[in-house]
């Protein structure tokens, strides 16, 4: 990281994560904490992701130049509630802390109803439920509730009460770097500045933890970032602060929509073509799954920073339905039932299996390429098995090697024989280790 001036010393020592739904245990941790693009919410989320693997933190002060953007005032809160006329208190943010517009300056007045009902948030078609709104970049205040709660509020003077700071601070954010045996990167991104909203994006934040943790046991060809960022300003910030790094990163995912069963949807990076779009077709199709590709555009998370023209940075972003397109999204029904732990194990499979495919999808040369070379005397049919059959690797060692001639990847390989890329990653290490193939 290049502003070495704001980072804090990582923690010694981790903390094991719970054994038992280990991801759903962390997200149950994480979703009462108030979190926003500033503040401790965000401190203390970092917290909980540093018991998983070993955060770096960094601190960015307000008022930082940022490209067009300056990082905002810190802004924490302790208590809000409105009461009505008998002391009574109708919403309070103890019970949930949707209830307030997040970002709210202070205040402490009492106010008629239609006064009231110009700073209550709530959603007509979904009268039930409590919104999810901001206020980041214009000082406000406000309140969230149901729509048939504040149509049934009787006619009377409302107390409204916020005990808020917004002043200058810092924006932190955590990020997690694993070496690789080369300088070129994967970069996995996903925002944390979202309060009590389970899928959007505790989920995101659980299989990114989680996946770093898992890559961090084992050695890797690609070097992997980690970044637990708040949204668009995060983004906006680390690019700014690390624009010459940005050279490194070869492919990226952005993380969001992971815990809700859906359909696996991807939206391609702005490039469109890159490595890391055909890779994640290529993974979502042999696994086998209902999944959806979508152009890029610029709306949505993190990715329309990194694929932001001057960057153009080849990442994707692979959610479980798209934001906004499941009923639940922005309101207190994106709660712990809207998530479960096998959907949750599924996304951080696919994750996994696509990293899997982006470490192995190089192009080897076929040292021995007149003729089939004897893989008998080389004890290759006698060592196959394990949890592959012996036949399958057969058949990939045979496909590795007519056409790894240098022109053609794994990932070609593996569409043109129709061979799960886990089969084709085995022939490969005992092709390699028999010397009839060398990566390029």
């Amino acid at each position: 990281m290049e502003a070495d001036t704001y980072i804090i010393e990582r923690p010694e020592t981790v903390e094991k994560p719970a054994e038992l739904d280990p991801m759903m245990t962390f997200i149950s941790r994480l979703f009462p904490i108030c979190r926003s693009i500033t503040g401790n919410g965000v401190r203390k989320t970092l917290d909980i992701i540093s018991e998983i693997i070993p955060l770096d933190r960094y601190e960015i002060p307000t008022g930082t130049q940022v490209f067009d953007w300056t990082v905002p005032k810190e802004w924490n809160i302790r208590e809000a509630w409105i009461k009505n006329g008998n002391g009574e208190k109708i919403i309070d943010f103890a019970d949930s802390n949707l209830h307030i517009l997040n970002y709210s300056v202070p205040i402490h007045k009492t106010i008629s109803l239609d006064e009231l009902k110009k700073h209550v948030h709530t959603i007509q078609n979904q009268p039930d439920l409590i919104p999810y709104r901001t206020s980041y970049y214009e000082e406000n205040w406000g309140f969230c509730m149901a729509f048939n709660q504040l149509n049934n509020l009787p006619e009377d003077n409302y107390e409204v009460f916020i005990d808020a700071s917004l002043e200058k601070g810092y924006m932190t954010f955590g990020e997690y770097f694993i070496p690789g045996e080369t300088t070129d990167e994967v970069l996995i991104s996903t925002h944390i500045c979202h309060p009590s909203l389970a899928n959007d994006n505790l989920s995101g934040i659980a299989v990114s933890a989680f996946l770093a943790q898992k890559l961090s046991q084992k050695r890797h060809r690609y070097s992997y970032r980690f970044l637990f960022i708040p949204g668009t300003i995060g983004a906006i910030t680390w690019l700014s602060l690390n624009e010459r790094r940005t050279r490194f990163i070869k492919h990226g995912l952005v993380a969001s929509l992971l815990g809700r069963p859906g359909v696996f949807t991807y939206k391609q990076s702005r490039q469109g073509h890159a490595d890391i779009d055909h890779v994640v077709q290529a993974v979502l199709k042999l696994s086998h799954v209902d999944f959806e590709v979508r152009p890029f555009n610029p709306y949505g998370y993190d990715e329309r920073q990194f694929c932001s023209p001057g960057f153009n940075l080849p990442v994707g972003c692979l959610t479980r339905t798209s934001y906004a397109e499941y009923p639940e999204y922005h309101t207190s029904a994106d709660d712990l039932s809207l998530i479960n732990a096998d959907t949750l194990r599924e996304s951080l499979d696919m994750y996994a299996r696509i990293l899997q495919m982006l470490e192995m999808n190089r192009r080897y040369l076929n040292v021995n390429p007149k003729c089939e070379p004897q893989l008998g005397k080389r004890g290759l049919y006698d060592s196959v098995g394990g949890d592959h059959s012996g036949k399958d690797v057969q058949m990939a060692m045979l496909w590795l090697l007519n056409y790894s001639d240098g022109a053609y990847t794994v990932l070609d390989i593996c569409e043109k024989s129709g061979l799960d890329y886990s089969v084709m990653e085995v022939a490969i290490r005992k092709l390699v280790e028999a010397k009839l193939l060398i990566g390029l």
